[in-house]
């Protein structure tokens, strides 16, 4: 049993988050879930934007205009037209069309993003941020699933999960967080793919913005949120926290 407190250091708390959650939703091998373009640009299609519309407009997009060169040639009023799911098209349509000029133009003319894996974190980090619509979360994003480089994307569930358990502070934010949560943990690409996805889901599946289900959280027993709407968590209460998911009856988790 985890002997971690409600008063324990954020150091403690997120090593336990991370034992914890690893336990619960299972260790998962730091597999790309899709090709280093395909990251890039959906998560730039992504912002505010639910999952399913961010893959129609990536599908649209490319249906419309075959390949990135013909994204790149596409009239940009045409690719706001094909991107229309997403939250804000005729932004995001030149933004696009911007990161394909710099990647050709880094490249030599291929679209291709591989010359990352070969570059420091740091210079791949400043690179990727100098561009429009790539902010701390994208390029993580795409670091850490596609190069394995040694980053950590936070998103609103991971900070909501961070903030609450108590190894954030109430007034840091989503942007600050991605270096102070790093800080805090092993500087290793497996270990911090593991604790993003977890904590991920976590968010999106038990810690809610509203209502969230602390009866089935298992880091109750020194989460703040819990101990300041329900108090310490009892022996009964720990023992009755479910130990793994439960895909069976709570559902598959996604993606």
């Amino acid at each position: 049993m985890n002997k971690v407190t409600y008063s324990a250091s954020a150091q403690e708390k997120i090593l336990a988050d991370h034992e914890i959650l690893d336990r619960f939703y299972g260790h998962l091998p730091p597999e790309p879930r899709r090709t280093p373009m395909r990251e890039l640009i959906s998560t730039v299609l992504s912002h505010r934007t639910t999952h399913a519309d961010e893959e129609l407009a990536y599908d649209r997009m490319l249906e419309a205009f075959g390949d990135w060169a013909g994204v790149l040639a596409a009239p940009t009023a045409e690719l706001a037209h094909a991107i229309r799911t997403t939250r804000w098209p005729d932004t995001q349509a030149p933004r696009i069309q911007e990161i394909l000029r710099r990647i050709q133009a880094e490249t030599g003319g291929q679209f291709d993003l591989d010359f990352l894996a070969d570059w420091p974190t740091e210079k791949g980090m400043e690179w990727l941020t100098d561009m429009p619509g790539i902010g701390l979360k994208t390029a993580s994003l795409l670091l850490l699933f596609n190069y394995h480089k040694p980053v950590l994307p936070v998103d609103t569930h991971v900070h909501r999960v961070a903030q609450r358990v108590g190894f954030l502070g109430p007034k840091v934010s989503v942007e600050k967080a991605h270096s102070v949560l790093l800080a805090l943990l092993p500087a290793d690409a497996e270990a911090l793919f593991n604790f993003h996805k977890h904590n991920y889901w976590h968010g999106q599946q038990i810690c809610f913005f509203l209502k969230p289900n602390c009866g089935r959280c298992p880091l109750k027993g020194f989460c703040n949120y819990y101990l300041e709407h329900y108090g310490a968590a009892t022996a009964e209460a720990l023992a009755a926290t479910p130990t793994v998911w439960d895909a069976a009856a709570w559902g598959k988790l996604p993606h």
